[in-house]
């Protein structure tokens, strides 16, 4: 088959993130030849077809009719259709619609075809200067701080870079939760406006990032925070479980839950193994004091 002979099928395009020259060949072929271009938001991609000159229809496909849109296209697409899908900006899937059809469509025997390019996780990681070689990308923290530390304290010590995107009005409230997490001096690295004209990397501390943002009269463009949690050095652990924990609650005044979160974490282990031996602590006899 002639290589620009576009076959019948789903394609999951990457567009531009910020700059339009990250547009691929192959993309721009393929949005040409489809049926039709599923997108996220139909007047952002018009832009980008526009500029292309791509006159291709356009239906929209988003997170809030992703369902009932999907059982339209897959009609379409059983039928021989050729079509295309484009988030806003990015890789569709990733944070994005476009899963969800790629799903159905290989359950029913639809070919899905990934035409790759700009990719903001991936773009800020590799610029980062943190370890690239694993990684773990999370998508968006939590609008709630409860919901968004637990997600903090749950995540794995070790070789993996953890990678975030993250919205201006809630980027100093997640660098405040991880200096809270992982202490003030955890390093951090905030990737703003990628591949736009004012792109900025901020590099340091949790706290001196938040500083540099919260300095500012205003905060714009979506990011990408990425962080890398050292292991933990390895103690000899002279106290129990249920020790450190009482021993921190007389000297802070927290509560029992926060300071068993504390103790788990800095002994690298899991909450559930904590309270497994917190209980089992409570059971033992107390130790006796030889003072005196």
């Amino acid at each position: 088959m002639d290589e620009k002979t576009l076959a019948p099928g789903l394609y999951l395009v990457a567009t531009p993130i910020g700059n339009l020259e990250d547009i691929t060949l192959r993309a721009l072929r393929v949005l040409k030849q489809a049926d039709k271009i599923a997108c996220e938001d139909t007047r952002q991609t018009q832009k980008l077809l526009n500029h292309f000159a791509i006159a291709t229809p356009t239906v929209s496909y988003h997170m809030f009719n992703e369902g009932d849109r999907s059982l339209q296209l897959m009609a379409e697409l059983k039928n021989g259709a050729r079509i295309a899908i484009v988030s806003d900006a990015g890789t569709p899937g990733i944070a994005d619609p476009g899963a969800q059809l790629a799903a159905a469509a290989i359950a029913a025997g639809v070919p899905v075809v990934p035409v790759p390019g700009a990719n903001a996780a991936l773009s800020g990681l590799i610029a980062s200067g943190l370890p690239a070689e694993s990684f773990t990308f999370h998508g968006f923290l939590p609008s709630k701080q409860g919901q968004r530390r637990s997600v903090l304290e749950a995540m794995v010590r070790g070789a993996a870079t953890h990678v975030f995107y993250e919205t201006p009005h809630r980027i100093l409230e997640a660098l405040g939760d991880i200096a809270d997490v992982f202490g003030e001096a955890q390093h951090v690295v905030v990737a703003r406006e990628i591949t736009k004209l004012h792109e900025e990397f901020l590099r340091g501390s949790c706290v001196e990032v938040r500083a540099t943002l919260a300095g500012r009269a205003q905060v714009r463009g979506e990011m990408v925070l990425m962080l890398h949690l050292a292991e933990a050095a390895p103690e000899i652990q002279t106290a129990t479980i249920y020790e450190s924990v009482q021993a921190l609650i007389k000297a802070e005044y927290i509560s029992e839950m926060d300071a068993l979160k504390r103790v788990a974490r800095e002994r690298g282990i899991g909450k559930s193994e904590a309270y497994r031996e917190f209980q089992r602590g409570q059971s033992r006899p107390k130790r006796k004091s030889t003072a005196g």
